[in-house]
């Protein structure tokens, strides 16, 4: 019997019953007026107490480790998840911070991610890709815009979702999202992939280009409208939760207030600030990736002291610690190992984070220079976090004898199959080359957009 991640107390109301699905036969799934999961009046109460949000944020995770095993094997759209979240108000914690005690900090919104990692992977990068997004009116719009969205955003509990990833030169015909110039703005044409929340976003955060003069544009959809439908990304590797897979606009009508900002061709007109967004997303997702890491660390513990450990460190016979698993000195010095693999990441990713708090604080006075530190700063987190995280989740399915079963009754395959999907979104070996630029040549990373 599967030992939960930690000790569970009580979720306190924590779960609401999962939505129907909304999938038909063909796999498309129409994007509901309004998200199953979202109470009809959310009334979200604003809490400046790290303590609290802490405990809350515990307890959260603890619900979800739980089942978490039982869910990504069903791998159904996280309607009963965001359910979950938003009645313990994390959706609108996870927002820019404003007046009034109004959402949260970089640092705390951090911690908050990684902590739901821990207890699944893919809810993680839901909400760290959520939370990323919510600053997209900050990054590209102007204050005024930023905190009448915010102010919303937060009041109705919205679930961002989308991307902002345009393209280098004019899109090809068929291929991107493009703006066509109607009466009171545009019509927005296309189709595009997305790592999480297509099936359950409020909100969608894209760029498009206008066909017109070209422009790129950073505009705010409700996926609501008819005009706009998603296809799932059924039997994914791993982060089977995060909604992912494909959305397609077909004349979806976006007024002038919906275009939140247009991006210049040219990256030496970019501000600084506004380049951040990718570096928070990609920072964002090496939180997630140092979640799943902990948490498969701290579950393969719990089985160990639990005395359920199957295959010995060193893969030779158990001996005369068959019985006190727990005291044969290869088996501590394998979790010596990857604890201190673990304490190495961590200090590195906190690095980063502090550096990309500072960016947001700084705002629009943000330098080039201070940019391209923060840049590389968050390349090394990469990095080091990808190649700690597939380590250490390919040792614990070692240690708990999860490699040598295809079904892994235990379920420690997925923690390595969701390090291995959120990893591959990244080149560590491009990470390296930009750190290695920067430290001998001076050279700094591109002001871009791009991730």
């Amino acid at each position: 019997m599967r030992a939960p991640m930690r000790s569970v107390p009580s979720a306190g109301g924590l779960i609401s019953p999962p939505a129907p699905d909304a999938t038909d036969r063909t796999g498309q799934v129409t994007m509901p007026e309004k998200s199953p999961a979202r109470p009809a009046s959310p009334q979200v109460t604003s809490c400046t107490d790290d303590d609290i949000w802490r405990r809350v944020t515990r307890e959260v995770a603890d619900d979800l480790a739980v089942d978490a095993l039982v869910r990504d094997r069903a791998g159904k759209p996280p309607f009963d998840e965001l359910a979950r979240l938003r009645e313990a108000g994390l959706p609108a914690l996870l927002t820019p911070p404003g007046p009034a005690g109004r959402g949260t900090d970089w640092r705390t919104a951090c911690a908050v991610i990684r902590e739901i990692a821990a207890a699944d992977g893919s809810i993680g990068e839901l909400l760290g890709r959520h939370y990323v997004l919510s600053w997209s009116a900050r990054f590209f719009g102007t204050p005024e815009r930023a905190d009448e969205l915010e102010l919303r955003a937060s009041a109705e509990q919205w679930l961002w979702g989308g991307g902002i990833d345009l393209p280098d030169t004019e899109p090809v015909t068929g291929h991107g999202l493009t703006l066509t110039p109607a009466e009171g703005g545009y019509l927005l044409h296309g189709c595009r992939s997305f790592a999480a929340g297509v099936t359950v976003a409020d909100r969608l955060v894209l760029g498009a280009v206008r066909t017109d003069t070209g422009e790129s544009l950073v505009l705010c959809v409700d996926p609501a409208h008819p005009g706009v439908a998603a296809v799932p990304e059924h039997d994914r590797l791993g982060q089977r939760l995060t909604a992912a897979g494909r959305i397609s606009f077909d004349g979806v009508p976006v007024a002038a207030d919906q275009v939140l900002g247009a991006v210049p061709r040219d990256e030496h007109a970019l501000a600084p600030f506004a380049t951040l967004a990718p570096l928070a997303l990609r920072l964002a997702l090496v939180h997630v990736g140092l979640g799943i890491a902990e948490g498969a660390l701290a579950e393969a513990r719990d089985i160990t002291r639990a005395g359920a450990r199957g295959r010995p460190a060193d893969g030779r016979d158990e001996g005369g610690y068959a019985e006190r698993p727990g005291a044969d000195p290869y088996l501590l010095l394998a979790y010596g190992e990857l604890v201190t693999d673990t304490h190495t990441a961590a200090a590195v990713v906190e690095s980063a984070s502090e550096a990309l708090a500072r960016g947001l604080r700084a705002g629009p006075e943000l330098g080039v220079d201070q940019r391209a530190d923060i840049a590389v700063l968050v390349a090394a987190a990469e990095a080091v976090t990808s190649r700690s995280a597939m380590r250490l989740t390919t040792r614990v399915l070692e240690l708990t004898q999860g490699a040598d079963s295809a079904a892994d009754p235990l379920g420690f395959d997925r923690f390595w199959r969701n390090a291995r999907v959120l990893t591959a979104q990244a080149s560590p070996t491009t990470r390296l080359r930009d750190i290695g630029d920067h430290y001998l040549n001076g050279t700094h990373p591109p002001l871009t957009l791009h991730g």
